[in-house]
């Protein structure tokens, strides 16, 4: 019969097994605001507020885009700068990650390491790319070495932060009972650290990400012949801000793809992050 106590529990019981329907309908919201944007600065462009040197129209942007893509600027093609400073970020980056995780866990553990390292890199954090670039000139040319490294020096700080903080959080609790069921060390730092700590590494990757792109952009546009930091310093030096905002719309896209792919590289690895 309709209304038993059998029927409301069969209800209860299927609406904690049906997982909740996304809501979607927030995403529109991010290309409206895109289209809106644009449209201001076409709006602007048309009733010349600025001259065009100053502030190019939306149209010419995009015949610039259509011109570095196939012809090029300044000897190289949009394709080629993209892949040179692609290459160079995730030289740089992925190495910071490699090398940073295990250190940042390492410190953690270790109050003797951490009193040893912590100080040098709490010196190392605060200090912006642009004073790095210099001393990676004299020590390793205008090559690829020099600006991988100075990547790496600029994200490795993040990534041991992020592994550390990620470590202390780890609730005490959940390391006792798995000693309590004879864990081994490595089996505690499998199935307990290490999945309490992956939170804390993912968003230090995501902030990392941001500052990679800061640090290469900036020794793009001192010391190299590609790339987009390197087209954009040239384009700027010619007043050629079309170009230079091809370059700007092109590390923006970019960076939001690659942030992009650690979230979802996250969401599949730490499913229960922001679950009750």
């Amino acid at each position: 019969m309709p209304g038993t106590d059998d029927d409301l529990d069969l209800d209860e019981e299927a609406s904690v097994l049906t997982p909740p329907k996304t809501n979607r309908s927030h995403l529109w919201v991010p290309w409206l605001v895109a289209a809106i944007l644009v449209f201001l600065w076409w709006l602007v462009t048309e009733l010349k507020l600025f001259a065009p040197v100053i502030l190019p129209a939306p149209g010419r942007v995009i015949h610039e885009l259509v011109v570095t893509a196939t012809v090029g600027y300044s000897g190289a093609t949009l394709l080629a700068d993209i892949g040179a400073s692609v290459g160079r970020i995730t030289a740089g980056f992925v190495a910071a990650v490699i090398v940073g995780v295990p250190i940042g866990f390492w410190m953690a553990s270790n109050r003797f390491i951490f009193s040893a390292v912590d100080p040098i890199l709490q010196f190392l954090r605060p200090i912006p790319p642009l004073a790095y670039i210099p001393v990676m000139v004299a020590w390793f040319g205008t090559g690829e070495l020099g600006k991988t490294i100075l990547i790496f020096f600029c994200t490795i700080p993040i990534i041991i932060i992020s592994a550390i903080s990620g470590v202390k959080n780890v609730q005490e609790t959940r390391i006792r009972v798995a000693q309590v069921f004879g864990a081994t060390p490595f089996q505690q730092f499998r199935y307990v650290v290490l999945p309490s700590a992956l939170p804390e590494i993912f968003t230090g990757m995501r902030v990392g990400i941001g500052v990679a792109w800061t640090c290469l952009v900036a020794a793009e546009m001192i010391a190299a012949q590609s790339g987009l930091g390197s087209m954009i310093e040239t384009a700027g030096g010619e007043l050629q801000l079309s170009v230079v905002f091809v370059g700007i719309l092109f590390i923006g896209l970019i960076g939001y793809l690659m942030e992009l792919i650690i979230r979802t590289i996250e969401h599949r690895t730490v499913p229960w992050k922001g679950k009750a």
